[in-house]
């Protein structure tokens, strides 16, 4: 079996549960789901589904970056939505940042940590 390495990194939000930001096994890091807070200070400050998205991907680049991998290594994506009224301006954000399209999937949820309008997560290869 592959040696697992817990990655943690202070420029993305620290964990607020028994999980740790992503793990690495083998040549794959697996992140756990990112919200919208803000890592400096552990609030959520933006609003708006376009402000939450790219505070989102901010922390999860952090969390790559830290792991020795990167958006371009995306393989998989799992987004959480909780109003797919937000698919539109959603897929905006996203695409930004996952240029080479990573298999994916996308759901509407009943309610996200902090009342937050998304979370992401994602398997990248290192």
């Amino acid at each position: 079996m592959a040696e697992l390495k817990t990655v943690s990194t202070a420029t993305a939000p620290a964990a607020i549960g028994p999980y740790s930001q992503a793990i690495i096994c083998g040549e794959m890091v697996f992140t756990s789901g990112q919200i919208p807070i803000n890592p400096e200070n552990g609030t959520v400050e933006a609003i708006t589904i376009t402000e939450q998205a790219m505070q989102v991907m901010k922390n999860l680049g952090e969390v790559l970056k830290a792991a020795g991998s990167s958006f371009e290594k995306a393989v998989k994506t799992t987004c959480f939505l909780a109003d797919m009224g937000d698919f539109a301006a959603f897929n905006e954000v996203y695409a930004q940042y996952f240029t080479t399209k990573p298999a994916r999937s996308c759901v509407a949820v009943k309610t996200l940590p902090k009342n937050v309008l998304v979370e992401v997560e994602v398997i990248a290869t290192l």
